[in-house]
């Protein structure tokens, strides 16, 4: 490592990293790097931490193939902490979600919350991997994928239902159910929201052009 680089390392060695998508600039996650992390992400184009719990250097998605490949580096005006700027192929969280930072706090007074379908599904998907005694969603993914498919046809139903003659409110509660019981199912399937969004992608990307 260039000792002109302006880095400043705490006491092990280590500064943190915040990982960012390049093009959305969503925060996908937070680690730590010491000098050879840094240098072999500047010589490979791959984000390489160090991982303090197994006291060694990882490259991302060595193992998971979700690897980020890194399109700069910058750091703070203190020196004491680094970002990368990257394109990810794949989720960031080990839970399958696309970003770490998936959970809810808190809302500040004054602040407004905000839920997606890929928070839904980062939701869901930690219930998979962390079961909680008393959750709906896990009582589900235990039954199965019959109770799940059943759950599905039940609330498009519904949806059908409430879209002839039970009203705007009625027809968005149900609207709510169908999603949340098919993102359900998707999750006990394996599938993540990057594949659902590619799929998307990809036929957007094969719908003809109009003219003018």
């Amino acid at each position: 490592m260039d000792e002109m680089m302006p880095v400043r390392w705490d006491a092990q060695g280590l500064a943190p990293v915040v990982v960012q998508d390049a093009k959305t600039k969503e925060v996908l996650m937070v680690a730590y790097a010491n000098a050879d992390a840094l240098q072999r992400t500047l010589e490979t184009g791959d984000a390489h931490f160090w991982s303090r719990s197994r006291g060694s250097l990882w490259r991302k998605g060595e193992t998971s193939g979700s690897t980020q490949r890194v399109r700069e580096v910058r750091y703070d005006c203190d020196g004491d902490a680094l970002l990368y700027l990257v394109e990810p192929a794949g989720p960031a969280c080990h839970t399958g979600a696309r970003s770490c930072f998936y959970r809810t706090l808190a809302t500040p007074a004054g602040g407004s919350a905000t839920f997606t379908l890929a928070d839904l599904m980062a939701l869901l998907q930690d219930r998979k991997i962390h079961p909680q005694e008393g959750s709906y969603t896990c009582s589900l993914l235990a039954a199965g994928e019959n109770r799940i498919l059943k759950k599905v046809a039940e609330e498009a139903a519904e949806v059908v239902i409430a879209t002839l003659g039970e009203g705007r409110e009625r027809l968005i509660s149900e609207v709510a159910d169908l999603i949340y019981h098919t993102v359900v199912l998707l999750v006990q399937q394996g599938i993540t929201w990057d594949e659902i969004e590619a799929e998307l992608a990809r036929r957007h990307g094969a719908l003809p052009r109009r003219a003018g």
